[in-house]
């Protein structure tokens, strides 16, 4: 299985923007270099999901970037998609693996444990997501993550994504803990000018 080059700014979508907003702020956030996309939609309609998830993989291959889709194995091979982000009760890693591919994209999410992220390691995953670094405005019943959590997944030799409440006054601290990657939703999408938010955060890559 290839590795998978997840690194630097990762974008959540606002769950229930319609496809104005969407592309609005997908569209800026493409053009100002995001490489790594997740369509996160909780809602049953099935007719807009997929219309959305389309746009999304468009305009992504369009940009060279990368789009998972959060939870949905179908809808991620019915897209063309990169692949899928599965939380731990959102259905079967190796199942998602056999179902999309050798070269898909799988993510999973490990809250703030590490024999979690051995398990998803042993079914396929392509990258580990840890979190909440932070308080979540989106998620403010998560589990909190100590950032030594990241330091020691770096053993696991797989990319490492911290989520959750992650700005860029607090980021640079999360990429020093060992994450590859930032996933972000509230601070971009919330913003006067997500631009600036999206080059803010670029700056601080490491290199």
């Amino acid at each position: 299985m290839p590795r998978t080059n997840v690194k630097g700014l990762y974008l959540l979508t606002e769950d229930g923007a319609d496809d104005v907003r969407l592309g609005a702020v997908v569209r800026q956030a493409l053009g100002a270099g995001l490489k790594w996309l997740q369509y996160r939609d909780k809602s049953r309609d099935a007719a807009r999901r997929l219309r959305q998830a389309g746009l999304l993989a468009q305009w992504c291959r369009d940009a060279d970037a990368h789009l998972l889709i959060n939870d949905d194995v179908a809808l991620a091979k019915m897209v063309n998609a990169a692949g899928v982000h599965l939380g731990q009760h959102d259905g079967d890693l190796a199942a998602a693996r056999a179902m999309l591919g050798p070269n898909a994209v799988i993510g999973a999410s490990c809250y703030n444990d590490l024999e979690l992220a051995r398990s998803a390691i042993e079914a396929g995953a392509s990258y580990l997501a840890f979190g909440a670094m932070y308080a979540s405005g989106t998620k403010p019943l998560a589990r909190s993550c100590p950032h030594e959590v990241l330091t020691a997944a770096r053993g696991f030799g797989l990319p490492i994504v911290a989520i959750g409440g992650i700005t860029p006054d607090n980021a640079g601290s999360v990429y020093t803990a060992g994450a590859d990657a930032i996933a972000v939703l509230g601070c971009v999408w919330q913003a006067d000018d997500a631009v600036s938010v999206i080059k803010r955060f670029s700056a601080m890559e490491p290199k």
